[in-house]
């Protein structure tokens, strides 16, 4: 909701803490805040009708999360995007981690966190449809990334091994992926990719599982680089540890 003179307005509704983060995340996703450029607490504050504190909680959370850096005596700056060199670093942590990850899941998924998957991946292709009417701004794609970024942290979660899902999860890939880059037919390709992986664990295959995501990751990577014009689009290239 905003009001006539452009600042925001913010729902009643969960925690402001909550709501606060995510109207500053939009802000810094759809680079009305552009990579580079300071994250002005005061200034963020008055666009939102709200004070300094929820403000100040949430560019702490999202430095966390690697989208605004903090400097001393300078506060907070919204983080550059990814160059071709750090998105294939992003993309050979991700093939080295998460395929593992997916393999040592298919012994300890739950029937539980096997519905789950299906839910999400159900969840994604209704939201990847509704997002195809949209401008390709965040609002249009926001829960297709968090549904994207929950089915993968799922799968890590239950690898069984600790260090390796904290590892996934802190790459935050999801966030820099879809700060780069998002337009429509993304939704599909993903959504297709995710059923070969979960088609795979539905089976117990699990040299299949972890064939079925190193596709995925692949594929994303090139999709990403190719539509960046990255000077090397093709799949990054891990050695076998």
């Amino acid at each position: 909701m905003s009001a006539d003179d452009g600042s925001r307005f913010l729902p009643a509704r969960r925690a402001l803490a909550d709501d606060v983060y995510d109207a500053v995340l939009e802000l810094l996703m759809d680079q009305v805040i552009e990579p580079g450029s300071r994250a002005s607490i005061d200034g963020i504050a008055r666009q939102l009708n709200v004070s300094p504190t929820p403000v100040r909680e949430a560019l702490a959370r999202l430095e966390s999360e690697g989208l605004v850096l903090k400097q001393a005596l300078k506060g907070y700056t919204a983080a550059p995007l990814l160059d071709d060199d750090g998105l294939r670093q992003l993309f050979e942590m991700r093939r080295l981690l998460e395929p593992t990850a997916t393999r040592l899941a298919v012994e300890r998924l739950t029937p539980e966190a096997l519905a789950e998957l299906e839910r999400l991946a159900i969840e994604m292709h209704r939201s990847g449809e509704a997002s195809q009417s949209g401008d390709d701004r965040f609002q249009d794609y926001k829960d297709f990334m968090n549904q994207d970024a929950q089915f993968h942290k799922l799968i890590a979660e239950h690898s069984g091994n600790v260090l390796l899902s904290d590892a996934i999860v802190r790459l935050r890939s999801h966030m820099h992926h879809y700060r780069l880059f998002f337009k429509h037919g993304v939704a599909d390709e993903t959504s297709g990719e995710h059923e070969a992986v979960l088609e795979a664990l539905r089976s117990g295959d699990a040299a299949a599982a972890e064939s079925a995501m190193i596709e995925h990751i692949s594929h994303s990577y090139v999709r990403i680089a190719s539509a960046i014009g990255a000077s090397d689009p093709s799949s990054p290239q891990t050695s076998d540890v």
